[in-house]
């Protein structure tokens, strides 16, 4: 199996545009929003006219729909006690996948939200509820539904492999296939996971992870952390240019989980303001791209 770099790339003019600038950038895998993530959005579907242009911008590029990863809006917290927010949180999954579905996207990615309550298994089960409700509501979709591990600031939850685990843990077998979850490095780092310390240590962290959930990743967010080790910062920043460093990218390069899966650098831009009609590749995005194409041929 090889490596599938690719990118959260810019989206001004569309989502077909981001796929054209990922496909300009030599990437095999993509990352986008079906929506405006700071909103709920459990009400908003995709037009056809704008799943059409994006399918076509696909098909045009190398970038196989398999490796598409939808990120679903922050404000969802499926985790949460409060009743009437979490219904949202539930309804907004629900459509987060519908949308990822209607554009022909592998999988449609979340953080799974914070235990407001300090309840953290009354959370995880909360959780596996909402993506149950989603499973079940969009039915005959092939998009899974994955949790993101978090920085672990405050409550939130997914910080542990025991925690993304125990949310697995309570969604039914026969539902099993459509779920998973995917691991964020910068996340890893500012939760406590210190990746510069050996490519042994990396390993660990893989195998801790697929041991509580039973099963790889389904994708990773290749991030470095502004923060320090153990901040709970969930700040991205150029691999090499935090505190990660790139010699512990090329580690966890070399495990075979990295393989066949989306890699999706969700790293700074340097032009968020590009033309609409201007499908050229960020400078950032290349030099990123670059940089791991060395990595993994070390």
């Amino acid at each position: 199996m090889e490596h599938y770099f690719g990118a959260h790339t810019v989206d001004a003019g569309g989502i077909h545009m981001a796929a054209r600038r990922a496909a300009n950038a030599g990437m095999r895998a993509l990352q986008i929003f079906s929506a405006i993530p700071k909103y709920y959005n459990e009400r908003v579907s995709v037009r056809p006219e704008r799943a059409v242009r994006f399918r076509d911008a696909i098909a045009a590029s190398e970038i196989a729909p398999e490796r598409i990863v939808v990120h679903a809006a922050y404000v969802l917290n499926t985790a949460t006690p409060d009743e009437t927010k979490w219904v949202r949180a539930r309804d907004g999954l629900a459509k987060e996948l519908e949308r990822s579905t209607a554009l022909g996207a592998g999988a449609v990615c979340f953080h799974p939200g914070a235990a407001t309550d300090g309840d953290r298994e009354a959370a995880a089960e909360r959780i596996a509820t909402a993506i149950i409700h989603a499973l079940e509501t969009v039915k005959g979709s092939t998009t899974r539904v994955l949790v993101e591990n978090t920085a672990g600031a405050g409550s939130t939850m997914a910080r542990t492999p025991e925690e993304v685990g125990a949310i697995l843990a309570h969604v039914p077998k026969r539902l099993r296939a459509r779920t998973g979850y995917g691991l964020d490095t910068c996340h890893l780092f500012a939760s406590g996971y210190d990746l510069r310390e050996s490519p042994a240590a990396v390993r660990g962290v893989l195998d801790a992870f697929e041991a509580a959930a039973g099963e790889r990743p389904g994708f990773f967010h290749l991030n470095d952390s502004e923060g320090a080790l153990g901040s709970n910062k969930d700040r991205h920043v150029l691999i090499g240019d935090g505190h990660i460093g790139a010699e512990a990218f090329g580690w966890l390069l070399a495990d075979p989980r990295t393989r066949g899966v989306p890699l999706i650098l969700e790293t700074p831009q340097l032009d968020y303001e590009i033309g609409e009609d201007d499908a050229t590749p960020d400078p950032y995005d290349v030099q990123m791209m670059e940089l791991l194409t060395r990595l993994a041929r070390a």
